[in-house]
């Protein structure tokens, strides 16, 4: 058995390693390792979760972003967008059609649009709680208050998925302007998870200026904070920002990496994300292969999906759409999954303790 091979199975059994293993285990990436690593955190998901795959309906409900971060398509900067909102009717109306679907959590993402006060969003939150009581709500809506925080959950959000985008402080401020402050976002997390929500957090694969030595600290980061949710995929480069000509990540190294965070946080939910399945047509399939339990298909009306362009070429129609499930679960069938039709809860208890 090669060193990768002890470390690999050290990790399986431990679900941890000193930061120079996992720095070794990245590193040395080969083809044979990521096999064993996959066959590894394939059986603990199959373990702890079963052949289940949890689905949640996405909904993209603005475009607007006050926020100029240098990779993303919906920048403040860039006047090409197609900038859009949907109405309070419109979200429930995906709502209605996702829950005749068969989906019970609700993902509401969007830029961090200032239209969305506290007052529009809590009572668009309060209309699904009331409308859908047996469904999850997740919100993916950036920086907010800690007072934005608490209106929101008390109005019924279950949970929030705010991406990092990279545990390391200069890395971070290479990857967003001068206005963005990499300690606020690590203590909206803090704050996020001290509320109750079951708090999701996540970092791209293969972002400018990303090294080996990054990505470790991404895993103790992980480590550290025990989220709820993980959402990782690689960086795809869009045309109209200041990163347009970078080199985009890889989905091996994210379907590595997905091993490798399923054996650090064996209860996490682990989405193959739709960036994942951009860069590879069988991303998600291989992804759940990899580890992962969760897809998130979308129930964007169809007319804005094209709007909602994080990165070039984002798969929008076809089978990510949440209106075709049964090519979706046609695509777990072949990789030995199905659906679940549940809320799909984190096993992992709700913690208020600090991290750092």
């Amino acid at each position: 058995m090669t060193e990768l091979h002890t470390l690999a199975e050290q990790l399986a059994a431990e679900h941890d390693l000193p930061d120079e293993a996992l720095h070794a285990l990245i590193a040395g990436r080969n083809a044979e390792i990521q096999r064993h690593l996959v066959q590894r955190a394939e059986a603990l998901r199959q373990k702890i979760y079963g052949n289940r795959i949890y689905i949640r309906g996405l909904i993209e409900f603005t475009n607007h972003c006050k926020n100029d971060c240098y990779y993303c398509g919906i920048r403040r900067s860039n006047g090409k967008a197609q900038r859009y909102r949907l109405t309070r009717a419109d979200i429930l109306a995906c709502c209605e059609e996702g829950y005749r679907l068969g989906f019970r959590t609700f993902v509401l993402q969007g830029g961090e649009d200032p239209y969305f006060t506290d007052e529009r969003l809590t009572d668009i939150v309060r209309a699904i709680r009331a409308g859908f009581p047996d469904c999850a709500i997740t919100l993916s809506v950036g920086e907010r208050s800690v007072q934005s925080y608490r209106a929101l959950f008390q109005a019924g959000a279950d949970r929030y998925l705010l991406r990092h985008e990279t545990a390391t402080k200069a890395h971070y401020d290479r990857l967003h302007p001068p206005a963005m402050d990499f300690e606020r976002r690590m203590d909206c997390l803090r704050q996020l998870r001290r509320i109750g929500y079951q708090t999701g957090c996540g970092f791209m694969v293969g972002s400018p200026g990303q090294t080996d030595e990054h990505l470790v600290r991404e895993l103790r980061f992980l480590k550290d904070f025990q989220p709820h949710m993980v959402g990782i995929g690689p960086f795809l480069p869009h045309a109209d920002t200041p990163f347009r000509d970078q080199p985009g990540g890889t989905a091996e190294l994210t379907l590595y990496l997905l091993s490798l965070i399923r054996l650090l946080l064996p209860e996490v939910l682990l989405p193959a994300t739709t960036a994942l399945g951009t860069a590879a047509g069988d991303g998600r399939e291989r992804g759940i292969r990899a580890g992962a339990n969760v897809v998130m298909p979308n129930l964007s009306p169809l007319s804005v999906r094209q709007k909602y362009m994080l990165y070039d070429k984002k798969i929008c129609t076809g089978e990510e759409s949440a209106q075709c499930v049964a090519c979706l679960a046609k695509r777990m069938a072949s990789v030995g999954c199905e659906i679940a039709v549940s809320r799909g809860d984190s096993l992992i208890r709700t913690q208020h303790n600090d991290f750092y």
